[in-house]
């Protein structure tokens, strides 16, 4: 199923996103999470793309089996980062060959050890442009998501001009966008209400993370609430305490934002599925997933 589709009947979205693993302890560890997180019947799952294509194929293999063995509707990460359009183009034609028709359009990060991004010879220098291009390939056969920053992206100082970026993103063919992880919801909603000042449609999923320490939190970058944030650190020295307390507050977030009207949330789970279910079940109790 389209994820547009999805979003259109109104029903709140619950989808988790996953990475490929680098290794094979890692690799039991995302089989056994999909596994528990299947069972929570999410509306679609997504699977992350290695900077300069170091993940592609196990991107397409881990997507593909999702939708096949797990009956689940997976979408597939692509980045403009070392690759031409042609070598794009390939990688799109195999996702579609797979019947992997969900697609997050990202520019990507630049390589490890370089500081800016750099387009390859014959590639895209932004989102826009590969979402355009998708759109000229395959025209509405293809549902195509984009990444939202209610903080900003961290390339772009000015949150005006990020949201001009956006926009340009959305007018090219995104039909949804997924956020940046965050922890304190007025950030979500005043970036919403920009959006939509701007002439921004279509929806935004906000992307929650149930974080576990203090330390984890600073290096996703994403601002802490002033209360959270003193009590994550006094329980830095008991892993299970910050958990507890992540699982709480992320909990909190996602009750507040799907009664608030959000279109559902997007878990980052770090290919581990405790937290996620812990937040899931207190929305089942709630009656909001």
């Amino acid at each position: 199923m389209l994820i547009r589709d999805r979003l259109a009947t109104g029903k709140p979205s619950i989808s988790f996103e996953f990475f490929p693993p680098k290794s094979d302890e890692a690799a039991v560890q995302l089989e056994q999470t999909i596994v528990e997180l299947s069972a929570l019947d999410p509306a679609f799952v997504s699977v992350t793309y290695g900077a300069g294509g170091s993940t592609r194929e196990k991107t397409l293999e881990i997507v593909s089996r999702i939708r096949q063995h797990a009956g689940i509707e997976a979408m597939a990460h692509l980045t403009c980062v070392g690759a031409t359009r042609e070598e794009i183009g390939a990688v799109v034609n195999r996702l579609v060959a797979a019947g992997v028709t969900n697609i997050l359009a990202l520019r990507g990060d630049p390589p490890k050890g370089e500081t800016t991004f750099t387009p390859a010879a014959g590639g895209f220098a932004y989102a826009s442009e590969l979402v355009t291009y998708i759109r000229e390939q395959h025209g509405v056969t293809l549902s195509v998501g984009g990444a939202a920053y209610p903080e900003t992206h961290v390339e772009c100082g000015d949150p005006t001009v990020d949201l001009e970026n956006l926009k340009r993103k959305v007018d090219a063919g995104v039909d949804f966008l997924i956020t940046q992880l965050f922890f304190d919801n007025r950030r979500y909603w005043q970036f919403c209400e920009r959006a939509r000042a701007i002439g921004i449609r279509v929806p935004i999923i906000p992307g929650i993370m149930p974080i576990t320490s203090a330390s984890q939190a600073k290096r996703f970058g994403a601002s802490l609430p002033g209360r959270f944030g003193e009590e994550l650190d006094s329980r830095g020295a008991d892993p299970r305490a910050a958990m507890q307390l992540g699982v709480a507050h992320a909990t909190a977030q996602c009750i507040d934002l799907l009664r608030g009207g959000a279109p559902g949330v997007h878990f980052y789970t770090l290919n581990r599925s405790t937290a996620t279910k812990d937040v899931f079940a207190e929305l089942r109790i709630e009656g909001l997933a």
